[in-house]
C-alpha cells in the first residue's frame, strides 16, 4: 500500500509542479545570460532534469530519512537545487546565477555548492559507485563502536540508464558483493535515452540479470496508476502486451508526437479488436497521451509505495521507467539532450501553471496550497529535520615524531612498512583511527606487518585457515569487525572511490578516519578519474604509490611509471612527496596525518605561500630501491624544509657554478656525480627535492602575491636559490618525467638540463635502466659539462 494519504499526495503533486517549474526557469535564465556572452546552451539539463522531477520530489519530501545520503544524477542538478531552494537550503541569488560565477553548479558539488550535496557527481558513474563504498564505510564506523548517536542511513544513488555503461559501476558492484553490501539503494532513471540516441533494446533484461547476480533486490517501477487501471479495463491486457513489446525508439517518437500519433499507431496495430479499440477511443488525444506516458517513474503513488515498502537493509535497485523531458514539449525526442524550450513554449508552460511574469522565483507562486501548509510540510519532512547535514569530528592527536627505522640501507617502501608496523604497536587514537586498503597488493606494498597486528575488516569473522591448520605463513589473514584493513580486488577505481568515502567519514558519519591506500605507482593512471573526484570532493586520505619509475627495472616498461610525478603536481587537493630517505619519509608521514585533518580558513603561510591551513590529501611516491641512509640529526629546520619541498644536501658557495637537483631514488647518482666533478668544478651544490609539487605551488603562489602588491612575498624555493646567481647551471634528475623539475631554472633565470624518463622503459637491471635513460652519474656529469662550459671534467667512469 502507498505510504501517503490523499492530502499528502495533493501537496506532493503541488511541489512536483513547482520543482519542475523552478528547474526549467533556472535553466532558461542561465541560457538568457549565455546568449549575451558566449552563446553556450545548457539544454542537456532540461530533459534529463525533468525525467527525475517526480522521483526526487517523492524522495526528498517524503521517503528520505535524516541520515540518508544521496548521489544525484549529474544532469538532475537543477531539480536538486530547486528542492533545496524550497527547503531554504539554497539562495535565490545562486539559483539565478546557475552556471554563472559563484552560482549553483551544473553538477552537484560538495565543494562548490552551498547546498547540502552529499557526493559530487560530475563524472558519470562515480556517484553511483561512491554510495556502495560509503555504505561499507558506514558499516566500518558502526562496527568499531563509533557514531552511536547517529542513525544508520541509506546510501542512495540516482542513476541514468545510459550511465550504466560506465565500467567503474560494474567494478563497484562486484566489490560490494564481496563485502556484504547493505543499506544501499540505486534508482535507475530508465528513460531509455542517452546523450546522443535511444538505448539498445533489451537493456532492462541485462540490468535485471546483473543486479540479481550480485544479490540485489530488484523493484521494477514500470506502470503508473492510470495505466494499471486501464489494464484492468476490457482490452487492457492487449494494451499492456503492446506496450511491453514496443521498441524504445518507437515509444520515444510517439511520446514526442503526442496523442494523435499514439491513437493512429495503436489503432493501426490493435484496431478492430473490440474492447481494446473502445479503450483507446474512449479517451481524447490529451487523455490518451497522458495515459500512454503514465510510467511509474512519474507516478507519486507508485513511487512512494515502492520506497515505503522496503523494510530490510539488503541492497535494492529500483528500475524506474520514465520519459526524458517528461512534462515538457521536448519529451521523448532523441535530440532532446541539447534541446531548449522556445520562448513560446516557456510562456505556454508558465501560463499553464499560472505563474505571473516577474514572480518566477516566488517559492509559493501559483501553488494550490497555502504558504503555511507548504512551509509546515517541507519543514517536517524527515530529510529536512537534520538542519546541519555536514557533520564534524574532533581531530586526532598526532605525536611530535613518528618512528624511524634504524637500518643502514633500506628502501622507502620497506621503511613505510616498518613505520606502519610500529604504529600498529601503539595504543591510542592515531593508530585506532588509521584504516588501510589496497587493491590486492597489501603484501607487495609492505602493509603486511600492519595487517598482522591490526587485522582485516569484515562484518562476519573469517579465520585464517592456514593458521588454523598450522601451516607456516608470514601473514595472518583473520577477518573480524575489529579489523582495520579493507582488502579490495584488483581495481584501482575502487581503491580511490573507497578512499574518497573513507576520507569523508567525518562529514558523512561524524567520525574521523585516517585512510591510507597503497597501490603500484604506474596504476594511479588506471584510477585517475576516481582520484580526481575524490580530491574534488575534498576527501582526506594518504595514497602510497610504490614501487615507482624505471627503478622497477626487471618488471619492464608496463610497470614503470613516467607521468605520475606530473599528476602529483597537477592534481588539486593532493600534496605530492617523493622522499629519498626513510627519515624524510617519517617526517612527511607525520605531517600528512596532521594535514589530512586541517580544514581552516585564512591567509596563506607567508613562509611558503601555501594554504596549508586548509589541508588536503597526500600522495607519497616510494621505491623498492634500497639506499644507504644518512647519519644525521633531524633538526626542526630540516624537518620544515623537507615538508616545504626541498633542502640543501650540499650548499652552494661563491665558487659554485653547478647545482644538481634530484628527487627520490636518484640521490646516490646525484651525490656520486657531485663527487666525480669535485676536482674540476669546485663546490658542486646538491639540492634534495622532496616535493616538486609544494615547491612549485609555493613559487606560483608567491608570484601571484607579488602581482597583488605584496612585494615581500618569497617562496621556499626562492629562498633556497637566493645564493644561486643566474650564471649557475642546474642539472635536474628524477626517475619520472623531466618536466617535473625543469621549471627550477625559471625561478632565478638559470640554464637547466632536465634529466628524466620520457619513453617506456626496458627490462634489465637498475644500472641498465639508468644508463638507457641517461639517469646515471655519468649522464649527470655529461649534462653539467654541456650546461656550464669550462674546465673539462676528467673523471668519467664511462663515455657513452
Amino acid at each position: 500500500m502507498s505510504g501517503i494519504d490523499s492530502s499528502e499526495l495533493k501537496i506532493l503533486r503541488d511541489l512536483e509542479r513547482k520543482v519542475l517549474w523552478l528547474s526549467t526557469w533556472m535553466i532558461h535564465n542561465a541560457n538568457h545570460l549565455r546568449d549575451k556572452t558566449d552563446g553556450v546552451k545548457v539544454g542537456g539539463h532540461q530533459a534529463s532534469s525533468a525525467s527525475l522531477a517526480t522521483i526526487m520530489t517523492a524522495l526528498y519530501f517524503h521517503s528520505l530519512r535524516a541520515y540518508d545520503r544521496v548521489a544525484v544524477k549529474p544532469h538532475a542538478s537543477p531539480i536538486f537545487h530547486a528542492i533545496h531552494y524550497l527547503m531554504d537550503r539554497q539562495s535565490r541569488e545562486k539559483m539565478e546565477n546557475f552556471r554563472g560565477y559563484k552560482g549553483v553548479q551544473s553538477y552537484p558539488s560538495r565543494t562548490k555548492d552551498t547546498a547540502d550535496v552529499d557526493f559530487s557527481t560530475g563524472s558519470v558513474g562515480l556517484g553511483a559507485a561512491q554510495t556502495i563504498f560509503a555504505s561499507l564505510v558506514q558499516d566500518y564506523v558502526k562496527a568499531h563502536g563509533w557514531a552511536g548517536d547517529i542513525e544508520t542511513g541509506r546510501m542512495i544513488s540516482l542513476i541514468g540508464d545510459a550511465e550504466m555503461d560506465e565500467g567503474n559501476i560494474f567494478e563497484a558492484l562486484l566489490e560490494g558483493w564481496k563485502h556484504g553490501l547493505r543499506n544501499t539503494w540505486w534508482i535507475i532513471d530508465y528513460n531509455r535515452q542517452s546523450l546522443d540516441a535511444v538505448v539498445r533494446e533489451g537493456l532492462y533484461d541485462r540490468l535485471e540479470a546483473l543486479f540479481r547476480a550480485f544479490g540485489w533486490d530488484i523493484v521494477t517501477l514500470k506502470y503508473g496508476q492510470l495505466l494499471e487501471a486501464a489494464f484492468r479495463e476490457p482490452g487492457g491486457e492487449r494494451l499492456r502486451d503492446w506496450i511491453d513489446r514496443c521498441p524504445n525508439q518507437l515509444y520515444s517518437a510517439l511520446t514526442f508526437q503526442g496523442g494523435a500519433a499514439w491513437r493512429k499507431r495503436l489503432l493501426d496495430d490493435l484496431g478492430d479488436q473490440g474492447d481494446v479499440t473502445q479503450l483507446i477511443e474512449s479517451r481524447s488525444d490529451r487523455e490518451l497521451a497522458q495515459l500512454m506516458t503514465n510510467l511509474a517513474g512519474h507516478d507519486l503513488v507508485s513511487l512512494t509505495a515502492a520506497f515505503d515498502g522496503i523494510d530490510h537493509d539488503r541492497p535494492v535497485v529500483f528500475l524506474a521507467y520514465t520519459v526524458k523531458g517528461f512534462g515538457l514539449p521536448l519529451a521523448g525526442h532523441k535530440d532532446n539532450h541539447a534541446g531548449m524550450l522556445t520562448p513560446a513554449q516557456l510562456e505556454a508552460f508558465r501560463t499553464e501553471l499560472g505563474i505571473r511574469p516577474g514572480h518566477e522565483w516566488d517559492k509559493f507562486e501559483a501553488m494550490k496550497h497555502s504558504e503555511s501548509e507548504l512551509t509546515g510540510f517541507i519543514r517536517n519532512s524527515p530529510y529536512n529535520r537534520l538542519k546541519q547535514r555536514r557533520l564534524t569530528s574532533a581531530r586526532v592527536d598526532v605525536p611530535a615524531d613518528l618512528p624511524v627505522p634504524k637500518q643502514d640501507e633500506i628502501s622507502t617502501q620497506h621503511g613505510f612498512g616498518l613505520i606502519m608496523n610500529e604504529l600498529a604497536r601503539l595504543p591510542g587514537p592515531l593508530a585506532d583511527r588509521i584504516v588501510t586498503t589496497a587493491p590486492d597488493v597489501t603484501v607487495s606494498t609492505n602493509l603486511g606487518g600492519w595487517v598482522n597486528r591490526r587485522g582485516l575488516f569484515a562484518q562476519e569473522a573469517v579465520a585464517d585457515l592456514f593458521k588454523k591448520e598450522r601451516i607456516p605463513s608470514t601473514f595472518n589473514w583473520d577477518f573480524s569487525r575489529n579489523g582495520q584493513h579493507l582488502e579490495l580486488g584488483i581495481a584501482e577505481m575502487n581503491l580511490f572511490t573507497l578512499l574518497s568515502a573513507l576520507g569523508l567519514s567525518h562529514s558523512l558519519f561524524g567520525e574521523r578516519l585516517l585512510p591510507i591506500g597503497t597501490l603500484y605507482d604506474p596504476f594511479i593512471c588506471r584510477g585517475l578519474d576516481a582520484l580526481n573526484y575524490a580530491c574534488y570532493q575534498d576527501a582526506r586520505f594518504m595514497v602510497v604509490a610504490t614501487p615507482s619509475g624505471v627503478t622497477l627495472a626487471p618488471e619492464g616498461g608496463a610497470h614503470q611509471s613516467i607521468s605520475t610525478p606530473l599528476i602529483g603536481m597537477a592534481q588539486d587537493g593532493l600534496a605530492s612527496f617523493e622522499p629519498a630517505y626513510v627519515d624524510e619519509l617519517s617526517v612527511i608521514m607525520r605531517f600528512a596525518f596532521d594535514y589530512l585533518q586541517r580544514d581552516g580558513e585564512g591567509q596563506p603561510d607567508e613562509r611558503t605561500w601555501l594554504r596549508d591551513e586548509t589541508g588536503g590529501s597526500v600522495y607519497l611516491r616510494l621505491s623498492t630501491r634500497p639506499l644507504e641512509q644518512p647519519k644525521r640529526e633531524m633538526s626542526a629546520s630540516l624537518q620544515q624544509d623537507i615538508i616545504d619541498g626541498a633542502y640543501w644536501l650540499r650548499r652552494p658557495t661563491p665558487n659554485t657554478d653547478i647545482v644538481i637537483a634530484y628527487t627520490g631514488v636518484l640521490a646516490p647518482e646525484a651525490i656520486e656525480a657531485a663527487g666525480m666533478m669535485s676536482e674540476d668544478r669546485r663546490d658542486v651544490a646538491v639540492l634534495a627535492v622532496t616535493s616538486a609539487d609544494r615547491l612549485n605551488a609555493g613559487w606560483s603562489a608567491a608570484q601571484r602575491a607579488r602581482r597583488r602588491g605584496l612585494r615581500h612575498a618569497q617562496s621556499h624555493v626562492e629562498r633556497l636559490l637566493s645564493p644561486v646567481p643566474p650564471h649557475f647551471g642546474i642539472v635536474t634528475a628524477i626517475d619520472g618525467h623531466p618536466a617535473t623539475l625543469a621549471w627550477l631554472g625559471a625561478v632565478k633565470g638559470n640554464r637547466v638540463s632536465a634529466l628524466g624518463v620520457e619513453h617506456f622503459g626496458q627490462t634489465g637491471t637498475v644500472d641498465d635502466m639508468y644508463r638507457h635513460h641517461g639517469l646515471d652519474a655519468d649522464a649527470i656529469v655529461s649534462a653539467a659539462e654541456a650546461l656550464v662550459p669550462g674546465r673539462p671534467i676528467r673523471h668519467f667512469r664511462q663515455v657513452n
